[in-house]
């Protein structure tokens, strides 16, 4: 017969990975915030430094590669986990999702200057737009990553540790989420069809 199982297609698949990287990408910051609530700040970068490195490893495991954008922010845990820890400055783990945010939103923005949409790298394989799609989502994703830094400094810089661990938790991931839920209608009016209808 030539129907194939459905747990080899595509479409079964897909959303079972996403849940997994989803997974994988908030276990540092479950693991952060329980450290954190049961002794410190430091313990809890420690914790957290440890299971980004694990994650790293496990998504190189499970996919084969390392995203881009995971593996820049765990090479900036590590770099500032390390200083936080050796300086005991909790201000280095506070600052660090201020500069990796600002460093995607620049990248971004610089890629845009020289006329190349550099989310389309990233992207290209879960989704087909046409290049003003492309643009549009790219320039969006830029100015919220410049907008997570920003509110990622109001918040360090004006409510406690504890507060800034738990917006990170239940406040940053929701935000993304959100956003990321209203790209869909951009999406869907600049998908690229013309992969789909040579097929036809």
């Amino acid at each position: 017969m030539s129907e194939q199982p459905a747990s080899s297609s595509p479409e079964h698949t897909a959303e079972p990975n996403q849940l997994v990287k989803f997974l994988l990408e908030i276990g540092p910051l479950i693991v952060f915030a329980l450290v954190n609530w049961q002794a410190d700040i430091f313990w809890g970068t420690g914790a957290f430094m440890a299971a980004t490195v694990a994650v790293l490893v496990v998504s190189r495991s499970l996919f084969g590669r390392l995203p881009i954008m995971p593996l820049v922010t765990g090479v900036f845990v590590v770099a500032f986990g390390g200083l936080t820890l050796v300086l005991q400055d909790e201000l280095f783990i506070k600052m660090k999702p201020t500069i990796v945010n600002a460093l995607f939103a620049a990248i971004l923005f610089t890629g845009l200057l020289f006329g190349r949409s550099l989310l389309r790298p990233l992207f290209d394989a879960a989704f087909r737009l046409r290049e003003p799609g492309w643009r549009i989502l790219t320039l969006r994703w830029a100015w919220f990553f410049l907008f997570l830094a920003l509110l990622n400094e109001v918040v360090w810089r004006s409510f406690s540790t504890s507060f800034w661990i738990n917006f990170k938790l239940f406040g940053i991931i929701p935000l993304v989420m959100i956003f990321a839920i209203a790209q869909v209608g951009l999406l869907k009016r600049y998908e690229d069809r013309s992969g789909a209808q040579a097929a036809e």
